[in-house]
Parts: C-alpha cells; sequence; structure tokens
C-alpha cells in the first residue's frame, strides 16, 4: 500500500511541477503584456502613435501564444491574471483606434474573452479625460467634445449590460468609476464652453474689454524717456 502511496504522490507531484511551471510563465508573461500596452497608452497621450503601434504589436505578439499555450492548462488560464493582461492590452487597443479614428477591434480580432472585453471599454473611456483636458488645453474644442461623446456612448451602452459579476468580471463596478469620471470631464468641457462664450460676447460688445493692455495702457516698447 505504501508503495501505491508513493507513486501516486510521484505522479501527482511531476503534474503539479508541471502546472506550476506552466503559472510562473503565464504571470511573467502577464505583466509584461501590460506593461506593453501601459506604453501603447502612455504613447498615445504623448502623440508617438508610431511606439503605440511598436508597442501593442508586441503585446498581441505575446498574449496570443500566452493564450495558445494555456489551451491544455484551463485552470491557469481562467485564474484571472491572464484576465488582468486581456483586459489592459484591449484597453490600448481601442484607445489607438478612438484616437485614430479607425474601427474598433472585436474581442474575436483581439483574441480576449468577453468579459475582460468589456471592462477594457469601460476602463478606455475613461482614459479619454486626460485626452479630453489636452484637447482644452490646446483650445480644440471640437475634438473635445468629440472624445466627450464617445465616452458618454460607450457609458450609455455598458450600463445596459446586467450581469452577475461573476460573468462580467466585476463590470458594474468599473461602468460606476466610469459614469463618475465622464460627470467630471463634462463638467470641465462645459465650463471650457462657457468660459469661450463669454470672450465672445465680451469682444464683440467692446474689443478692448479682454484685451491684457486696455487702450490708453498698453506696455511702451519705445526708448525710455530722456
Amino acid at each position: 500500500m505504501s508503495d501505491i502511496a508513493a507513486d501516486v504522490v510521484r505522479s501527482i507531484t511531476t503534474r503539479f511541477e508541471d502546472l506550476n511551471s506552466v503559472r510562473d510563465r503565464a504571470l511573467n508573461e502577464g505583466r509584461q503584456v501590460i506593461r506593453l500596452s501601459a506604453n501603447t497608452v502612455r504613447a498615445v497621450h504623448r502623440g508617438e502613435l508610431e511606439t503605440a503601434h511598436n508597442e501593442l504589436s508586441q503585446a498581441r505578439s505575446m498574449l496570443g501564444s500566452l493564450c495558445e499555450s494555456l489551451k491544455p492548462f484551463g485552470a491557469i488560464y481562467w485564474a484571472g491574471y491572464v484576465q488582468d493582461a486581456m483586459k489592459e492590452f484591449t484597453e490600448a487597443s481601442l484607445t489607438l483606434a478612438i484616437v485614430e479614428g479607425t474601427e474598433w477591434p472585436l474581442p474575436g480580432e483581439l483574441g480576449v474573452e468577453d468579459a475582460p472585453y468589456l471592462n477594457a471599454m469601460a476602463e478606455s473611456a475613461s482614459e479619454l479625460r486626460r485626452l479630453v483636458l489636452d484637447t482644452l488645453r490646446g483650445e480644440d474644442l471640437a475634438l473635445a467634445e468629440r472624445y466627450l461623446g464617445t465616452m458618454d456612448d460607450i457609458y450609455s451602452v455598458l450600463i445596459t449590460v446586467d450581469f452577475p459579476d461573476a460573468i462580467t468580471g466585476g463590470l458594474r463596478r468599473t461602468t460606476d468609476q466610469l459614469r463618475a469620471v465622464l460627470e467630471r470631464t463634462r463638467g470641465d468641457v462645459t465650463l471650457t464652453l462657457n468660459q469661450r462664450r463669454l470672450e465672445r460676447v465680451l469682444k464683440s460688445v467692446d474689443p478692448d474689454a479682454y484685451s491684457p493692455y486696455p487702450a490708453g495702457n498698453s506696455i511702451s516698447t519705445g526708448s525710455p524717456a530722456e
């Protein structure tokens, strides 16, 4: 009996060693996918779109290879960290597509599961807040309103998804976070638009009223009085 027990334990231990090796790979490569995805989003914010595409391409290749290798290991595939990598990769892909004005890649095209994709939609929409603020500082109000409209569109469709968190991966909480970001961003855009309207009104009534140096008080650039 003891020999049988020893053989069983030895066999199970061997399988555990293989499983642990696969898990270590999943953790390591998952972190790399997340890092590459974060670099993609960072490059998008900086306007470095070529760099963004390069980083995203590496993330896509690594994630695809990882998912393929995990097919025989469902416990590892569904443990959570692979889904986190999928979410970050999808967020980067969607953010880049929004900025470039291209068609959104679908879950099947990206090779990701549905729940990570939906959560990535919400996080990508939240990421647009920074782009809105950047465009407001650059006085591109039309682009800021377009990004805000995209945020609103994403929120409007995500709130219609009503399933348990065990299925959606906590989408309700992510959508609630997006709502808070959306309302703050809407307030920023509205305030800026109102300020611009006020400036136009002031200039139409008295062009000098909004000048930093009203008539009669201009700074002299001539020679000092003798």
